[in-house]
């Protein structure tokens, strides 16, 4: 008899959470608050208590190709940074054509439920009765609540979040002398800003205070994350190690320096495989050395947070290994040179995790090797002549630099 398996959420994680169970033969079912999938993508007009969203102008920072899942590419002519609205019918789409949508539940309200928001899946096993039915495990796919108000509404916090995220616009904007650099600031009065510097910022409509936002579990004992010192202590982001039986794993919380819709997806993968007792983890003790290691990393790196940043690349190496669906480059040099210096040479696109291995998709040959004319594609609206391919002397020096990189490597480090 299969694990049976609740999703709580419908957004990208939640929606890569239902596919993976039903991959390892797991029996899924999806509860969503809202009436469509998406999550923090499906954009709304009216504010809703509790509900985080993006706004109207949002567009995406992470170009299509590295932010699809790994079997689904963009359509050709999708532009490579697009509006919401554009990934929302991705997500819709995704849905629809992977048959994820019998699995949900929407308009799903309660106690538990009504807190939970989409873009981060917990899975928990565990044997208790609730109001509908009695599931294995459980998936909750909640979001990152933004705070951003007047000043009247606002007041500042020591416990939020303190990683700085800049627009890409702000550059230019304090080039162009629309946007003023200030020190900290000293006092408000009724209509102006003094600062420590003694100057005065005067006729202020708004201030908005942006501190950023706390993360909450409200219906999770926060305990089983915030394992000491009221820090994330889960195992390669997804899994808390103090638990007597590897029942629970989180998803998406983890902030690497890639997309998210990819990081998600491999890890679903991977807690799917171990929920399925296909994968095992390892000892507490080695997964708190593990924990005390990446910590140490991290704030050399990043500095103090209460995110789990980490490398894309490296992060998404290591949960590949786990299940057996990182890239063989040697291998690939062997025996399909060509595609060998796309993925090696190349972007880390999301297919290179279905090229091989359990989950292997027969068309992630090709959605790399033709990744640059779906970039490309968009950018041509109007006729013009072909342009010049690479000499192939130019593909010559590419393989053979690979030799020598490994030479270079081991000179270094033998």
């Amino acid at each position: 008899m299969s694990k049976r398996v609740g999703i709580i959420g419908a957004g990208v994680s939640g929606l890569a959470a239902i596919r993976c169970c039903l991959e390892e033969g797991l029996e899924p079912t999806c509860f969503e608050r809202s009436n469509d999938v998406g999550g923090l993508w499906k954009f709304s007009d009216h504010t809703e208590e509790g509900k985080a969203s993006i706004y109207q102008s949002v567009f995406t920072n992470s170009s299509k190709e590295m932010m699809c899942f790994p079997d689904f590419p963009y359509p050709d002519d999708c532009p490579n940074y697009m509006h919401h609205s554009k990934l929302q019918e991705y997500i819709k789409t995704f849905a629809q054509k992977k048959d994820l949508l019998r699995y949900i539940q929407f308009e799903v309200g309660g106690s538990v439920f009504s807190t939970v928001m989409s873009s981060i899946a917990l899975m928990l096993m565990f044997n208790c009765s609730m109001s509908f039915q009695c599931y294995g495990l459980l998936q909750v796919c909640l979001g990152n609540e933004l705070f951003t108000a007047r000043m009247f509404a606002s007041h500042f916090c020591s416990s939020l979040r303190k990683e700085p995220v800049f627009n890409d616009e702000l550059p230019s904007r304090i080039l162009c002398g629309l946007v003023s650099i200030k020190p900290s600031v000293k006092e408000f009065t009724e209509t102006s800003a003094v600062f420590e510097d003694g100057t005065v910022f005067e006729a202020i409509d708004s201030v908005i205070f942006a501190t950023g936002y706390d993360y909450s579990y409200p219906f999770l004992d926060e305990t089983i994350i915030k394992s000491r010192n009221n820090e994330v202590t889960l195992f390669k982001g997804v899994f808390p190690p103090l638990m007597e039986k590897p029942t629970l794993a989180v998803i998406g919380l983890v902030q690497s320096l890639g997309a998210a819709i990819p990081t998600a997806d491999l890890q679903a993968r991977w807690a799917a495989k171990v929920f399925a007792n296909s994968c095992t983890l390892p000892t507490m003790n080695e997964m708190m050395d593990d924990i005390d290691e990446k910590m140490g990393k991290k704030l050399k790196w990043f500095g103090q947070s209460q995110t789990l940043q980490t490398d894309y690349i490296t992060y998404m190496d290591e949960l590949g290994s786990f299940i057996g669906a990182k890239p063989n480059i040697p291998w690939l040099f062997l025996t399909d040179p060509r595609l060998a210096l796309e993925v090696y040479f190349g972007p880390c696109s999301p297919y290179q995790f279905r090229l091989m291995g359990p989950g292997k998709w027969d068309g992630a040959r090709n959605a790399i090797l033709t990744q640059w004319n779906r970039t490309v594609k968009p950018t041509r609206t109007r006729v013009v002549s072909e342009a010049q391919r690479p000499h192939p002397f130019y593909n010559l020096l590419k393989m053979l630099s690979f030799p020598l990189l490994l030479l270079a490597a081991t000179l270094t480090f033998y």
